[in-house]
């Protein structure tokens, strides 16, 4: 691995960071990220955090158009609630603040509590779960869905909308909505290597797959015999689609999980769109690429959010990130 010690990865992935994007401040000691400017006057403020692993989620969306701010955690480990509450103070003018949650057990907890700290200290704080993965109900680190790739689809949308001075209420609103409108299924092609353990942490033997993993590397819903990518475009788009039909166009996150390159990803994207098209789905937008990873795996996966006339003027709207930028 390319690291120094286990222990200093977070750390020094924050100092790396911090010296390319001179637009963010990074606090490294109390692991927050936060646009420069913030706060913003009037805005309502976005704030998410997890583990670390899944870059360039969350750090990487902290930026106009998108979050506020972002905690890292340890690699796979929830942050905790102190540097939720440091961020938020740190964005929060007065418009309220808005904390995306993806459903974990850790994170949930973590940030129900650092809600209820920052409301103590004044702010107005309201919450959006994430939790569009179709793969498995429960798993090793949720009770419920998992979340996954929508968590880009909401970041994205509502802090398009918090950009634009929307209230608080009609943020969160949107984040739900976007939230209930998406759908996602992961495949794994070779196990994860946290830096703590040195070693794939699942055992995934060559010539197999794992369809339904979850981005820590969680049991999906069976194994086979390595496919196609045709193969997995179909057994992935079907599974989304068996969940939730749209009845209108979609986004389309065609994901990689950290170790797949882009000629494979963009292979992979014909195959999803040869599928839709044949599902008579039509496709308002694509976006291809490695933004909601676990570390080394190789492997993808497939969201679909349906959306409306609004939803996509959103998700066109200016965003300007480390690792999301367009219109700016």
């Amino acid at each position: 691995m390319l690291i120094n010690v286990p222990e200093t990865v977070v750390a020094d992935a924050l100092r790396g960071m911090a010296a390319a994007h001179p637009e963010l401040t990074v606090d490294i000691e109390n692991r927050v990220v936060v646009r420069r400017d913030a706060p913003v006057a009037g805005k309502v403020a976005l704030v998410s955090g997890g583990g670390s692993g899944h870059e360039p989620l969350h750090a990487g969306f902290v930026g106009p158009g998108m979050l506020s701010a972002a905690c890292p955690g340890e690699v796979f480990t929830s942050p905790v609630p102190d540097q939720m509450v440091r961020a938020a103070a740190a964005v929060d003018s007065g418009a309220g603040v808005l904390f995306v949650v993806k459903n974990y057990t850790g994170d949930v907890l973590n940030f129900e509590m650092a809600a209820e700290l920052a409301e103590e200290e004044g702010l107005q704080v309201t919450q959006v779960l994430v939790n569009d993965d179709v793969a498995v109900t429960d798993s090793l680190f949720t009770a419920g869905r998992r979340g996954t790739g929508a968590t880009l689809f909401v970041e994205k949308i509502a802090g398009a909308a918090a950009e634009e001075g929307a209230p608080l209420d009609r943020v969160a609103a949107l984040a739900r909505q976007v939230n209930e409108a998406s759908r996602s299924f992961g495949v794994a092609l070779s196990s994860v290597t946290t830096p703590a353990k040195g070693s794939p942490t699942f055992d995934l033997p060559p010539g197999e797959l794992e369809l339904g993993v979850g981005i820590h590397g969680e049991p999906g819903r069976e194994r086979r015999p390595m496919m196609t990518s045709r193969e997995i475009a179909d057994f992935a788009v079907d599974a989304v689609l068996e969940d939730r039909r749209p009845n209108g166009p979609v986004i389309a996150l065609v994901n990689g999980m950290g170790a797949t390159p882009l000629l494979e990803l963009y292979g992979f994207n014909a195959e999803v769109q040869r599928v839709l098209s044949e599902r008579g789905v039509v496709v308002a937008r694509t976006l291809v690429g490695n933004y909601v990873t676990s570390l080394d795996m190789a492997g993808c996966s497939v969201t679909l959010c349906q959306v409306d006339e609004e939803l996509v003027r959103l998700w066109d709207a200016p965003v300007q990130t480390p690792s999301l930028r367009w219109g700016r």
